[in-house]
This record gives structure tokens, C-alpha cells and sequence, in this order.
């Protein structure tokens, strides 16, 4: 499989981006995805074993559904969020990339939706299990988890993680937990590249 490289990736979210504010707010969070991942992948034993190049690749890209949840009014549709990662597999569906790829994007969020979730609490997704399965895209759905695109953007420390996540379910803390235990806690007191956005 051919892994994009990120000059290919950033192209990808110029096209789709609406506005430059969107690419700057989409573009830099996914970055800054990858700086934790890769923190990760080096500092924890055992991860040594995970394609570098396809984790990169799936931080970078994971969020680019966010683009098309954007109204001509330049205004994101948060009612239809939970959405994004779903239309993002499409998006790189239409792009040609292959199934591991747009997986990166439609199994990403929270610590994973099961086909339960989507139907017991009416979410607007066809009823599947999104769940990341492979090491690589458990570690992309796990960086994602320290970085907020809100306004301002900002880092959330693991604990701060866990007690959001709590709201979810004893099964997604538990969940959350065993992420923690696979990947390690990031050192976000070390300097991140784009932390400024």
C-alpha cells in the first residue's frame, strides 16, 4: 500500500478546506495529532513494532471529514459532528485511497463507537461498530485525544481525558484505560511543534 506523503496530505486539505481558517484550524490539530503520536512511538517500549509511516499518515489525515460539515456561512455544524469521521471515510473513499487509510478516519472517535452506541443513542450514523482494531489506529484515535480543535485550541492531560470520558460509560473508561496502558501517558510539558494554533 502506498502511504501519502504529508506535502500530498497537506494538498488534501487545501482542496477541501472552505476557508483558510478552517485548513488552519483542521490542518494543525491533525498535526499536532501526529507530534503526540509520534512522542509516543518513541518513548514508549513495545511501539517500535507499529508502522511509523501509516500512523503519521492516519493523524494527518483522520479529521479531513471536518471540511464538509462547514455551511456556506463558514459556520461548522456541531449538531452533526459525530459525522465527520464517517464523511471523511467517504471523502478518501472518492480520492482513491485504500480501506486502511479512510479507516484512520471513521474509526477514530471518542475510545471507539460500537453499532450499541449508535443506536441506543440515536446518533446519526449508519448502525456499525467504528472501533479501531489495528495497534496504528488505536494510537491515532489515542493522540487524538489530547488536543481540542475548540476556540482557543487546547491540550487535554490524560487525567483531564478520563474524567470527560466518564460521562460515556463505565465501558468507555475502561476503555480510555486500557489505551493508557498499551501507549503511555504523552509529556505534553515538552514542546509540540504548531502548539501555538
Amino acid at each position: 500500500m502506498r502511504i501519502p506523503a504529508p506535502d500530498e496530505i497537506r494538498a488534501l486539505h487545501e482542496k477541501y478546506a472552505p476557508t483558510p481558517e478552517a485548513f488552519t484550524l483542521v490542518h494543525t490539530h491533525c498535526e499536532i495529532v501526529w507530534s503526540v503520536a509520534e512522542q509516543l512511538l518513541s518513548s514508549t517500549p513495545g511501539l517500535t513494532r507499529l508502522d511509523a509511516e501509516l500512523v503519521r499518515a492516519g493523524c494527518l489525515l483522520h479529521d479531513i471529514g471536518v471540511y464538509r460539515l462547514y455551511g456556506d456561512d463558514g459556520r461548522l455544524d456541531h449538531q452533526n459532528y459525530i459525522r465527520h469521521g464517517l464523511l471523511g471515510h467517504e471523502t478518501l473513499e472518492a480520492e482513491g485511497f485504500p480501506e486502511p487509510l479512510r479507516r484512520f478516519c471513521s474509526h477514530h472517535t471518542g475510545v471507539g463507537l460500537t453499532r450499541h452506541d449508535v443506536i441506543d443513542q440515536g446518533l446519526p450514523l449508519p448502525p456499525a461498530d467504528y472501533l479501531a482494531v489495528t495497534p496504528e489506529e488505536r494510537l491515532v484515535m489515542y493522540a487524538d485525544k489530547f488536543h481540542s480543535k475548540s476556540r482557543p485550541s487546547a491540550f487535554l492531560t490524560p487525567d483531564e481525558y478520563a474524567t470527560y470520558v466518564r460521562r460515556f460509560g463505565d465501558d468507555k473508561v475502561t476503555a480510555f484505560r486500557a489505551l493508557r496502558a498499551e501507549f503511555g501517558d504523552p509529556d505534553l510539558t515538552r514542546p509540540v511543534p504548531y502548539a501555538e494554533a
